[in-house]
């Protein structure tokens, strides 16, 4: 039933005092509306799988436009029933995706071969290449490897490449025409030079393939123009006519960069973990690293400041797909129950387990895992007679692979001298309360912080970053975060329980000395 308008909220909505943020996940696309105080006025979401085709992760175009649209249309319809308006307009939006992958278009704007997402680890030539000649790590699923490879492997498109881009460039490129990238997402394309806040020249002119400059996006930092919605663009996102054209775009991020955004991690010695479909850990540098170590990657934050990325192909989907076998089981028994609260039960109950898990082992690898040199991924679970299986055991252990890979990378920064002042986390894996942040505080070695926007996410990140056009001419973006969206947000802190500490270090030894049965099963299996 439609409430009749009224209140601040629907004078806003109707004013277009409102931003629109739309994230394209893994999982997931959602669109949210916020308010001028930065608040959540409605979202829409729609469900996608990615589909592994020809032994390549994919997503179909269709299949992004109808979830943008299906999205968009969810999230009037819920601004409608909740303020009793319908926006027409807003007084800025901006679209983020997950990062990297390899979207390649010819003159005419058509795609040359299906979209391939970070999740492919089919790169592993090119990035060795690019490594070793940039004196850079050239993560696998980062979009210059898989130019690079496909280069390398003579693949018959390459000489029709005209424009090369991420699935957040290609979405804003078609609502606005304009060919562009927010520097976050662009680091994930290119390697970025943080001083010129563009592409780097010298690795650009070292390149051994093709031209770059000529088909790469034009770089954007956060508050730069990116745009207007085009009446074309307009069409694409809501077919109903709806939301009107001229709407300003902000540039394009990844989902790293929404994630920082949605987290307050922009500053210097400030970092953030996203737990989702993969895992990452961004951390803000006060200076450049020391060395080269294929465990991390650096990118920038939205306004173009370096940062080490841990990221890990592989996140919670093995826990959901358990939690939602658990779901099945209450079925049989006649006790049907919602798979948030099948999966806050099991979560909970990983509290009660022993501090290392029991001696059980288990691992989230269902694609390939680079950090741990890992070409396919086999879900696994394995246990010795000795151990303690309990479901509080299982559990524990099913978190703790989730973020078995991550800490890896993490002690890498913690060897290379980096300080964290703050780790904040966010994502759906957060909203059980005070489960997965103890554990993660555990597995980082380090206080870890969860706000009021944890389950947010990015497409509240990306609105964020919407509203911030009409700030950025007067503050910072890290200055606008702290004073205007998150002076007044709560928190909660967690500090890593010794106990944990000590199970959690000797889970990661049995982890560690395990990776031998994984690669065992990619074999035989």
């Amino acid at each position: 039933m439609t409430v009749e308008p009224h209140g601040e909220d629907a004078r806003a909505i109707t004013a277009g005092r409102t931003t629109l943020g739309i994230e394209l996940g893994s999982t997931r696309i959602k669109a949210v509306l916020i308010g001028p105080d930065h608040a959540t006025l409605g979202s829409g979401s729609h469900d996608w799988e990615n589909q592994l085709v020809d032994r390549v992760w994919t997503y179909s175009l269709d299949a992004v436009w109808a979830g943008i649209q299906e999205s968009v249309a969810a999230l009037l319809a819920d601004v409608e029933q909740r303020h009793g308006v319908r926006p027409t307009t807003v007084a800025a939006m901006g679209v983020s995706a997950m990062m990297h992958g390899y979207l390649a278009f010819d003159e005419a704007g058509e795609l040359l071969v299906p979209f391939r997402t970070w999740r492919n680890t089919s790169t592993g030539h090119a990035a060795e290449e690019l490594t070793e000649l940039f004196g850079q790590n050239i993560p696998l699923r980062w979009s210059i490897a898989h130019l690079r490879q496909a280069e390398l492997d003579a693949e018959p498109h390459v000489p029709d490449i005209t424009f090369v881009t991420t699935l957040a460039g290609y979405v804003h490129w078609k609502l606005t025409g304009r060919k562009v990238l927010g520097i976050g997402d662009a680091s994930g394309l290119f390697p970025i030079d943080p001083l010129t806040r563009t592409y780097d020249a010298r690795m650009l002119a070292e390149y051994p393939g093709a031209a770059l400059a000529s088909f790469l996006p034009e770089v954007l930092v956060a508050g730069q123009d990116a745009g207007h919605l085009t009446e074309a663009g307009a069409a694409l996102l809501d077919p109903t006519g709806t939301l009107q054209a001229g709407i300003p775009l902000c540039p394009p991020e990844g989902d790293a960069g929404t994630g920082m955004v949605a987290t307050n991690a922009v500053a210097p010695r400030t970092g953030n973990v996203s737990v989702g479909t993969s895992i990452f850990a961004m951390v803000v540098l006060e200076k450049p690293l020391t060395s080269v170590h294929h465990e991390l990657d650096l990118v920038t934050t939205p306004s173009g400041d370096l940062v080490a990325m841990v990221h890990c192909n592989n996140g919670a989907s093995e826990l959901g797909a358990w939690a939602e076998l658990f779901g099945q089981f209450a079925a049989a028994l006649g006790r049907p129950a919602e798979p948030d609260e099948v999966f806050g039960a099991l979560l909970r109950e990983a509290l009660r387990g022993d501090a290392d898990g029991g001696g059980l082992l288990a691992y989230n690898y269902l694609s390939g895992e680079p950090i741990t040199s890992m070409p396919e991924g086999r879900p696994l679970f394995a246990r010795t007679p000795d151990s303690r299986l309990t479901l509080a055991n299982f559990m524990r252990t099913q978190v703790y692979s989730a973020f078995g890979t991550l800490s890896l990378g993490m002690r890498v920064l913690r060897d290379e001298g980096v300080e964290l002042d703050a780790m904040y986390a966010h994502g759906g894996l957060f909203r059980t309360e005070g489960v997965a942040q103890r554990l993660l505080a555990a597995a980082v070695a380090a206080p870890v912080t969860v706000g009021s926007t944890a389950g947010e996410g990015g497409a509240w990140g990306i609105a964020v970053l919407a509203a911030y056009l009409a700030a950025a001419p007067e503050q910072d973006l890290s200055t606008y975060l702290a004073e205007r969206v998150f002076g007044s947000a709560e928190t909660v802190t967690v500090a890593p329980d010794p106990e944990d500490v000590r199970g959690y270090d000797a889970y990661l030894v049995r982890y560690v000395a395990g990776l031998a049965i994984e690669r065992a099963a990619v074999v035989a299996l």
